[in-house]
């Protein structure tokens, strides 16, 4: 496995994938920039890595793969794991910003015209529970990409475009929508105005969901490409 994320992480990933990640996070520091929002930006490194610009499958890299000798599962699993990294890279990232974030909106919100304005999910306990929402919300747009993706190792763009709009979908839902529905009330103040321990107590049930979720999602895949043929 140490051998295939090397190869995962030397061949296969785009060196524009490094600047995404690198740079993507830096949008927690725009004043009024919805922080759930930059989670979407992520999953456009998807098609970056699968497809590659003269890497991916331009250069057949999955067919390459399973000339080796290795297990088709494998080489499943290394994809995931290097998706889980690049998610947890970016959350990383954005999480050392946040102290220079909440300075930048503290700055803001005292020569603003109206000082009860925060930017959403800009708190120490709203930040926490955003990065519950976007991991559920990795997990469901890994769900939908890699099972699509590797049902005939191809289908780039199809499970892109899914993925993406299943994700924008679910964020409307979780962070707009239903927060706003008459008699879910309970809702917004138990996931951004509860205390802090409540907010890691719902990070780590995000965290179980996740790994539960890519478990799910490294069973069908693998089992889906193992009945490609090259």
């Amino acid at each position: 496995m140490k051998a295939l994320l090397y190869k995962e992480f030397k061949l296969a990933m785009h060196p524009i994938c490094y600047i995404f990640i690198a740079l993507f996070p830096f949008m927690i520091l725009i004043p009024s920039y919805p922080v759930a929002v930059g989670f979407i930006y992520i999953l456009s490194c998807y098609p970056i890595l699968f497809l590659g610009a003269n890497k991916g499958q331009q250069s057949n890299d999955l067919l390459y793969s399973t000339l080796l000798p290795i297990r088709k599962k494998d080489i499943v699993l290394a994809r995931i794991l290097t998706v889980t990294i690049m998610q947890f890279a970016y959350i990383l990232l954005m999480s050392a910003l946040l102290p220079l974030a909440m300075f930048i909106q503290n700055s803001v919100t005292a020569t603003s015209e109206d000082p009860t304005h925060m930017t959403p999910g800009l708190s120490l306990n709203g930040f926490v529970s955003i990065i519950a929402i976007g991991l559920i919300g990795f997990s469901l747009a890994d769900l939908i990409f890699f099972p699509i993706y590797y049902k005939n190792g191809k289908s780039i763009v199809m499970s892109t475009l899914l993925t993406i709009l299943g994700f924008m979908v679910y964020l409307s839902v979780f962070t707009v929508a239903l927060p706003y529905i008459p008699g879910l009330e309970w809702y917004k103040t138990t996931l951004c105005d509860s205390g802090l321990g409540i907010q890691f107590i719902i990070l780590g049930a995000g965290l179980v969901i996740y790994v539960l979720i890519h478990i799910l999602v490294f069973h069908i895949s693998s089992k889906r490409l193992e009945k490609v043929d090259f």
